[in-house]
């Protein structure tokens, strides 16, 4: 079960007003929800939390039976043994990899077989339409082309939830398309994902649930 809980969480950077404010929201197990409102409003800083990028100041944050941060136990799990795939708007390939190297590099500190690497990666390479880029580097990728393999990434290490933030900011417009279609493509498999988002015409189109944030609360769902 992958169902995220945020209970009570807050998050103060040191101003005078909280970046997260006594946030509890669900994230139902196999949905995808999309997180909007405007610079910086805590959706960013609320998806580095469930991460474990960014330590809250209390509350609880759980996943199904784990509990990710508890203010009330003082348990703080790593970011490395979430079992998240973190997609951030800057996708950082290892520019002296080639695309399967930079997609099995989870399974390869893992000592996995080179049998179960290649098969991973033909999986992913007929997901995310990468035929005939096994061997190309990233400099020789497309800025969408570099965005896929770095969803593939993520999905390598077959995480139960998978978090994006602003995933088509760095893309030229005739870009953007073919990764929103990658993203729905995923959604359709039940893959739970939290994606912060300005493109609200996506968002209605694939989200099961809409969450609107300001000031570092929610103030309207759909």
């Amino acid at each position: 079960m992958s169902e995220i809980k945020l209970n009570s969480l807050v998050k103060n950077f040191g101003g005078n007003s909280l970046a997260v404010d006594n946030l509890s929201v669900t994230f139902p197990s196999g949905e995808f929800v999309c997180l909007l409102g405007p610079s910086g409003c805590g959706k960013t800083t609320t998806l580095r939390m469930i991460a474990g990028l960014e330590r809250p100041d209390s509350g609880e944050i759980l996943c199904g039976d784990q509990t990710y941060f508890s203010s009330n136990t003082g348990e703080y799990l790593k970011t490395e043994k979430r079992n998240l795939g973190l997609m951030f708007q800057s996708y950082a390939l290892w520019p002296h990899m080639t695309v399967f190297q930079n997609i099995v590099f989870g399974l390869d500190m893992k000592n996995q077989s080179s049998s179960e690497k290649e098969k991973r990666f033909e999986e992913l390479e007929k997901l995310f339409q990468l035929k005939n880029l096994k061997n190309r580097y990233p400099s020789e990728l497309s800025g969408g082309q570099q965005q896929r393999v770095a969803i593939a990434r993520a999905l390598c290490m077959e995480p139960k939830i998978m978090l994006f933030d602003e995933p088509t900011s760095a893309l030229d417009p005739e870009m953007i398309k073919e990764v929103l279609d990658v993203m729905v493509n995923l959604a359709k498999q039940g893959m739970t994902m939290i994606v912060v988002t300005h493109e609200m015409g996506f968002a209605k189109e694939v989200a099961d649930q809409m969450i609107f944030m300001d000031e570092g609360m929610i103030v309207e769902k759909a």
